[in-house]
């Protein structure tokens, strides 16, 4: 009689913008332009041995009724002039950034990719993103931004030229011109970057919709999620992993990492108070009534935040927040927020506090291990991207404490077996296109 092993999870740690989650005043590092917070937060994950750092984008500060209302991730240096610094200060950590193949070209990223892959030597990972935003497009040469139905299309045939190039140099390093021309993209010379350690760096996709879904099936190697229970993430995995053989390709070819927070205590009741407390903090009065708008599409600041929902409907077609992509309908959510309120007698702030709260892992070190043990094994993920409360210093309690019970249960590494993002992964070596 054979005992099947537990389940390896993959984890990465995220080092999100000003505004939203992240609270800075507890740090004594609390720069998101000063390298010293980014510097922290890598080294932190590689003392955990993470999988990677993960970097989001932003191209244009966000406005709210015409004003600039907060920073996010858009106040902060570019994300690979980041990771390539960061690769001097770690060995082994993954170094992923995001990059819009909506405002780029695919011969100046894959070179700037490669050389990252090649600095780090073998590190680099690529979160691949598309916009439809015309707000943000006007930060660029060309403005607007390409048609919805393209931005697909337009992505798959970005990646294909970037692999084209990454493979244009052979394995024993003669380099050869290529000639690509496509709907969107025309290339005609030579790469300048030799084939990388990794071959290609790691690609990383995200989206919930059918089109995402297919896209990450078709070229990802790492997809991340949210999905606030287990039975949605167990959903969403088992139809991602479906759509794989259609192209070729095997369940372990991709990783599927939903995005979670974590709150620790002593006790599960001391965590929940704590995550209650630091839900309250990151929704302030202002910021409920900021998040009510953005889905009204309305001026509600006559609003009482302790006070009920509007009973008006929302405007479904006007955006007060320019930079910001939508999701979902609006009269839906309002429908869906009006539904929750009564249920549970919430005012505004309440409402948007439960409404916009994504998947947490809540209560002791030992209860939080057994959880994301217990997601891996019933086959809602392959891992995590963590998203600290606190940045950068709160992932330094997740590693100290959470990490050592996981690699007690045999369900985390305890060195790095590897030296690439690839072998962290447990993905294969892209094969020479010759």
């Amino acid at each position: 009689m054979t005992v099947d092993q537990p389940r390896s999870l993959h984890l990465a740690a995220h080092f999100p913008g000003a505004g939203g989650p992240a609270a800075w005043s507890d740090s004594p590092v609390s720069s998101q332009i000063d390298f010293a917070s980014f510097e922290h937060l890598a080294r932190t994950a590689e003392r955990g041995l993470f999988d990677f750092f993960f970097l989001a984008e932003g191209l244009r500060l966000r406005e709210h009724k015409g004003l600039v209302h907060d920073l996010d991730v858009a106040g902060r240096p570019e994300s690979i002039t980041l990771l390539n610094a960061l690769a001097a200060v770690t060995d082994r950590l993954g170094l992923a950034a995001t990059v819009n193949v909506s405002f780029n070209e695919p011969y100046e990223l894959a070179r700037r990719l490669s050389s990252l892959d090649h600095l780090s030597s073998g590190r680099a990972g690529w979160n691949v993103v598309t916009s439809s935003d015309a707000f943000t497009g006007e930060n660029f040469r060309r403005g607007g931004c390409p048609d919805r139905v393209d931005r697909y299309t337009r992505a798959a045939e970005f990646i294909a030229t970037a692999r084209e190039l990454w493979d244009s140099w052979t394995p024993d390093g003669q380099p050869r011109p290529i000639f690509r021309s496509g709907q969107h993209f025309a290339v005609q010379g030579e790469f300048t970057v030799p084939r990388s350690p990794q071959g290609h760096p790691v690609v990383i996709q995200s989206g919930d919709s059918d089109e995402g879904r297919e896209f990450a099936a078709a070229f990802a190697d790492v997809a991340f999620t949210r999905h606030g229970t287990l039975d949605a993430g167990r959903a969403f995995y088992a139809d991602v992993k479906a759509r794989l053989a259609a192209y070729g390709r095997q369940p372990s070819d991709l990783k599927i990492m939903p995005g979670v927070t974590f709150v620790l205590g002593a006790s599960d009741a001391e965590a929940r108070e704590r995550a209650a407390a630091i839900r309250h903090e990151q929704i302030s009065p202002e910021r409920a009534l900021l998040v009510l708008e953005q889905v009204w599409g309305r001026d509600l600041s006559s609003y009482d935040p302790d006070g009920p929902l509007p009973e008006i409907d929302p405007e479904p077609d006007v955006l007060l927040t320019q930079g910001l992509t939508q999701t979902g309908d609006p009269l839906e959510t309002a429908a869906r927020w009006r539904e929750l309120s009564r249920a549970k007698g919430l005012s505004i702030r309440q409402t948007v506090i439960e409404a916009t709260t994504g998947q947490s892992f809540v209560g002791t070190a030992r209860s939080i291990a057994s959880a994301m043990a217990d997601f891996v094994s019933q086959g809602a993920a392959d891992g995590f991207l963590l998203v600290p409360h606190l940045t950068p210093g709160d992932l330094d309690e997740f590693v100290d404490e959470v990490v050592p019970l996981l690699q007690e249960r045999g369900v985390f590494r305890t060195c790095y077996s590897g030296t690439t993002l690839r072998a962290h992964l447990g993905l294969a070596q892209p094969v020479w296109k010759g």
